[in-house]
């Protein structure tokens, strides 16, 4: 379903209406959610984000990648959740382009290997040769997880409680009142969350 909502965009301030197109869905282990996209007409800025069909709680889920069959293992990443490698003390937070997505843990990792990659070639260019043995050290440690020949604790936490990491074996705890003051959500967590509203009204004429 593709309709408007009249909000002004969070980039360039477009206070004519933001396109949204959403449709509910069931995804296995998750269940009902409605993927929802929002989009600015003006400056072609696109958000997307998993709203499941029922509230919940803002969550910590957590995983300990130890094998390379771990790899294969499903995630769902709402646009609010920060991610996080525990011990390699990695962080990637929610920015004004953040968007959700359904992956694999795989995915998650190639992420943050983009990252580690963007960086290294800046101080390459930098002429930094601290920063680069750093860089290609965390590169090889990064291969090893990949690998299964070293573990990292994986992290979702996610204040509106839209992420998952889809295995039995993942822990799941409530986030604490400091760490929900402390993450960001993302500069349109509110206007995804009323688009979802919109869309589970029924269909809208405009």
């Amino acid at each position: 379903m593709e309709s408007s909502i009249q909000v002004a965009c969070v980039i360039c301030g477009y206070d004519a209406g933001l396109t949204m197109l959403a449709h509910t869905e069931e995804i296995a282990y998750f269940g009902e959610h409605t993927q929802v996209t929002i989009g600015c007409p003006a400056c072609g800025w696109r958000q997307t984000d998993f709203i499941p069909a029922e509230a919940r709680e803002g969550s910590c889920q957590s995983y300990t990648i130890d094998s390379a069959e771990d790899l294969q293992i499903r995630v769902i990443r709402g646009s609010a959740c920060t991610i996080r490698l525990v011990e390699l003390d990695l962080e990637v937070r929610p920015g004004s382009h953040s968007t959700g997505y359904v992956s694999n843990i795989e995915g998650v990792l190639n992420r943050f290997q983009d990252v580690i990659e963007m960086v290294g070639r800046q101080a390459a260019i930098e002429g930094e040769k601290e920063a680069i043995s750093k860089i290609e050290e965390l590169m090889k440690v990064m291969q090893e997880i990949r690998e299964g020949g070293r573990s990292v604790t994986l992290e979702f936490l996610d204040p509106c409680g839209h992420s998952m990491i889809i295995h039995p074996d993942v822990k799941s705890r409530s986030l604490t009142e400091d760490e929900i003051e402390e993450l960001p959500v993302g500069p349109a967590a509110g206007i995804m969350e009323a688009g979802a509203t919109k869309s589970r009204a029924g269909p809208v004429t405009e």
